[in-house]
């Protein structure tokens, strides 16, 4: 890999989001979230564990400032809590959770690092959870209300945002598999969800570049890479469906391609929307498909379809390779090469940027206080190869987040995976950066 092919401007950072790293999860005035509620509840979590202190970045974050510091970033993507802002949601505002976020903002400033706050990520108010969460078109209207406190409070000196974080993840995860908060299984409820989603954030698009002058607006969107296990018809077919009920259901309609027809068909025939797309109303895709300055893309592993009811398929050709990652993903750099390739001529978005990248593995801290973890070493060396490739081809990417800056809450999988650069100790809160920490630092000193 050559040093010199990325930009001089090129944004190096690290991600995390909220709820999986602040912690003090009912402190100055919040309001409790949908993943408070959810974390709560008696068999949701692997390890019966919640967020209540997770990192404890709320009270510790000039310590975690200064890890970024000292690995040299130059930006840091981080999510606002919305309950901090708005804890029922709407209408009473929370000075201190305004506060907190400011502080947090100037800090980053005064190191030199670029903050890249993402409105939402995952953590809903319970309040708008009880009158239906996503699935009501209210809850996108609140989003607008809490999207315009922020930016007006923080516009001043934040000029690049996000909207949302992986909105797939709260439709499909959250209403339709149900093992992500709210944890229902309704699959009419999770496309419901996903257009709300979508409608929020096309609203919040021309309100956030009216409070935050010259600002730049992106989403971040999750992407598998799908392949067919088979030059079979049949597994051609089920990769071209997994990649509509995956990546295309996001990417049409923000790109203004409505959403797309096939799997609209395809959700009427297996029942799933009785009604039809009665809940889009006019004008609701032209919103959507506000101009973005960026697109974030999330990628992290591809996904192998294979049609196993087709009598007499093909024998597969693409298999999963070995060995794969503590969350049991495939190591698949080539599907982030594939998949920048595939987004930018296919959608033309003006600007990309790896919103997320990364990896977890059984990292164990060594009495010397080191973490040899030299496979999320290679991990990230293979990836930032495809994303220089990318950039070779011409491809518009401006930056690379990793994820994560730090061990930390995994969602339903609590503290039994480790993502971060840096180990934290749960127990003392302690953070030891690993090996990759150093590593990640020596490349981008390299690089600027």
């Amino acid at each position: 890999m050559s040093d010199a092919s990325y930009p001089k401007d090129f944004l190096w950072g690290t991600a995390t989001s909220s709820y999986q790293i602040e912690g003090a999860w009912n402190e100055d005035g919040k309001g409790e979230s949908i993943w408070d509620r959810f974390s709560h509840t008696l068999g949701k979590i692997e390890d019966g564990t919640n967020a209540d202190v997770a990192c404890d970045h709320y009270h510790r974050w000039p310590e975690d400032v200064d890890l970024m510091t000292r690995l040299g970033l130059n930006a840091y993507r981080f999510s606002t809590a919305w309950t901090r802002f708005l804890p029922d949601g709407r209408g009473r505002v929370n000075q201190a959770g305004i506060d907190f976020y400011s502080r947090l903002v100037d800090g980053l400033l005064e190191a030199g690092v670029t903050p890249f706050p993402t409105l939402y990520h995952w953590d809903l108010p319970q309040a708008l959870q009880d009158e239906g969460g996503w699935t009501v078109r209210s809850t996108a209207e609140a989003f607008v209300e809490y999207a315009d406190l922020v930016s007006r409070s923080l516009g001043d000196r934040v000029k690049n945002w996000m909207t949302h974080n992986e909105p797939y993840c709260a439709a499909f995860l959250g209403h339709e598999i149900g093992c992500d908060a709210p944890g229902w299984q309704d699959w009419g409820a999770a496309i419901v969800a996903s257009h709300h989603l979508l409608l929020s954030h096309g609203s919040a698009v021309p309100v956030i570049r009216n409070n935050s002058p010259g600002c730049e607006v992106g989403i971040a969107l999750n992407h598998e890479y799908p392949e067919p296990a088979s030059a079979s018809a049949a597994d051609v077919r089920a990769a071209r469906l997994y990649d509509g009920y995956y990546n295309r259901w996001f990417l049409d309609p923000i790109y203004g391609r409505d959403y797309p027809a096939d799997m609209v068909k395809h959700y009427k025939a297996e029942g799933y929307l009785p009604d039809g797309m009665s809940f889009v109303e006019p004008g609701d895709m032209e919103t959507i498909s506000a101009p973005l300055d960026f697109q974030g893309v999330n990628y992290y592993t591809r996904v192998i379809l294979r049609d196993e009811t087709e009598s007499g398929n093909l024998p597969p050709s693409v298999v999963q390779r070995q060995p794969l990652t503590e969350m049991g993903w495939e190591v698949y750099p080539d599907g982030l090469y594939n998949f920048l390739n595939r987004f930018y001529f296919e959608y033309r978005p003006v600007k990309m940027i790896v919103t997320e990248n990364g990896c977890s593995y059984q990292d164990l801290l060594g009495a010397d206080g080191a973490v040899h973890d030299e496979s999320r070493i290679a991990y990230l060396k293979a990836h930032f190869h495809s994303a220089e490739r990318a950039l070779e081809k011409g491809i518009p990417l401006a930056g690379y987040f990793v994820w994560s800056l730090m061990d930390n809450f995994e969602w339903s999988s609590g503290y039994t995976k480790r993502f971060g650069l840096v180990y934290t100790d749960y127990e003392t809160q302690r953070r030891f950066p690993k090996d990759s920490f150093y590593w990640y630092r020596d490349f981008i000193a390299r690089n600027e």
